[in-house]
């Protein structure tokens, strides 16, 4: 049984919305997505999602700074950190805020694959 029920992609360019909702959909997922920090507050307000695709630089902050608010007020939410900055020091300070996976873009059907099987696996658990 799948317990991710609601997936939210917050990345501030449409083209990677657009990919993963594509690949989400694939799975046979109902992905929503929004394009700033302020959004994903109001998105994660009014209809929590099970798992979360967060980019790391938006254009009202960074998504690694928005990981222990997510954590703190919504723990149950998985958190898959997204970003085409991908540093030692960036993953060290997501996995330290609390995220569950961290991927480096350019993004590919396969990594997802691999992030929703390992993180419905947790949830399943």
């Amino acid at each position: 049984m799948n317990k991710i029920s609601k997936i939210l992609i917050v990345d501030d360019e449409l083209d990677i919305c657009y990919l993963l909702s594509g690949m989400l959909k694939r799975r046979n997922f109902s992905p929503g997505f929004v394009n700033t920090l302020s959004d994903a507050v109001i998105a994660l307000r009014n209809d929590t999602p099970s798992l979360m695709f967060l980019d790391n630089h938006l254009p009202d902050g960074f998504g690694q700074d928005f990981i222990p608010y997510i954590k703190k007020n919504y723990p149950k939410v998985k958190i898959v950190m997204i970003t085409a900055h991908d540093s030692a020091q960036d993953r060290n300070t997501a996995y330290a805020g609390g995220v569950d996976l961290f991927i480096g873009k350019p993004l590919n059907s396969e990594l997802i694959d691999e992030a929703i099987d390992k993180l419905v696996g947790q949830l399943n658990a």
